[in-house]
């Protein structure tokens, strides 16, 4: 099966730990950075590893139900979200810059493309909505950080 992936990275001017944690806090910290028309509905959990939610999701129109569960390859750098049981998986990390006082945050989502017209519609048509969704995320980090510029 082929695959799409789509990366956007920005330097968050707010220390790693601080973005990470932001991140992991899927109470009120990860839910304040997604676009509106979407809301995260916890399941189990509710920080870092061991978390599972469900993203509802509004695009073009439709709104889908996506449930993703929360792993951390690499705790306090990197955080996954997996579609159960085997969709797209998107992956944080945080990385310190020279000085510790910023941090890079790169966003990537691989997903599966399906066969058919509709698979190669998704294909064209869901990087440019996951960029605007990444850009937008990344502008409330920096937002929710405190920092008021992205």
């Amino acid at each position: 099966m082929s695959q799409y992936r789509v990366e956007e990275s920005a330097e968050i001017p707010a220390p790693a730990p601080a973005v990470y944690a932001v991140l992991a806090d899927y109470h009120a910290g990860h839910p304040g950075l997604l676009p509106k028309g979407n809301t995260l509905v916890l399941e189990s959990g509710g920080t870092g590893a061991g978390t599972v939610f469900t993203l509802k999701s509004s695009m073009l129109g439709v709104t889908k139900s996506i449930r993703m569960a929360v792993t951390e390859p690499e705790p306090g750098r990197v955080l996954v979200e997996r579609e159960l049981p085997d969709g797209f998986v998107t992956t944080f990390t945080v990385d310190p810059l020279p000085g510790g006082a910023a941090s890079r945050l790169t966003i990537s989502t691989l997903g599966p493309v399906r066969g058919g017209l509709m698979g190669r519609v998704d294909a064209r048509v869901m990087p440019a909505l996951l960029r605007r969704m990444m850009a937008h995320e990344l502008a409330a980090l920096t937002k929710q950080l405190g920092t008021g510029r992205p």
